[in-house]
């Protein structure tokens, strides 16, 4: 994992990779659900999808979404490098734009640590592509304490916002925040199951 870390910095990729402490949760989590099909949105050059990949059983599969083509190709050497190409496919494009093409999947373990002003709609097709007892994780959910604050205005901010109040209002899904500590300070995650 630290080679797809070093391989990251050495393609000067945004340093916004999950901490080693949350990629190692998302692998436990993944393995504890038992995860067979898992959507990822947002690739980066792969580092969590590596970590939850590694969760699957041989018959397992991740599709992750990646905006950026450099990012995608990033992803993929690592991806080849760590041996799991067969159990990964990298969609390029922008997620909103590629996930109408995965209506009629059912996915049981879904990640979202993509553009946060978009989370909202993240949420609402990751809960159309679940089935039900699926985990739903999100990312950065803790940021810098500002989601509290109604009236700050950063994007992520508010998509972040309306994220959480989705997961709190929508009748199909338990969930709640939960703040990680690692190598980058404090963070968090949203933690949802889907509903039988």
């Amino acid at each position: 994992m630290d080679a797809v870390l070093k391989a990251n910095t050495d393609a000067n990729l945004p340093s916004i990779d999950v901490s080693p402490n949350q990629g190692k949760l998302l692998y436990l989590l993944a393995k504890i659900k038992g995860a067979k099909n898992i959507l990822e949105v947002g690739t980066l050059g792969g580092y969590s999808s590596i970590w939850l990949a590694r969760a699957l059983p041989d018959d397992g599969h991740l599709t992750t979404l990646e905006y950026d083509p450099r990012h995608a190709e990033v992803a993929e050497e690592n991806i080849r490098n760590a041996g799991l190409e067969k159990k990964i496919d990298v969609v390029v494009g922008a997620a909103l734009d590629t996930l109408p093409s995965l209506k009629g999947k059912e996915f049981d373990f879904i990640f979202i640590d993509a553009d946060k002003p978009n989370n909202p709609h993240y949420l609402k097709w990751a809960l159309e592509l679940s089935k039900p007892g699926a985990v739903i994780i999100g990312d950065n959910v803790v940021r810098e304490g500002h989601v509290t604050d109604e009236n700050h205005d950063d994007p992520s901010v508010q998509g972040v916002r309306q994220f959480i109040d989705l997961l709190s209002e929508d009748p199909r899904i338990d969930s709640t925040a939960i703040q990680t500590v690692g190598a980058k300070g404090y963070d968090g995650f949203a933690l949802g199951i889907v509903k039988e």
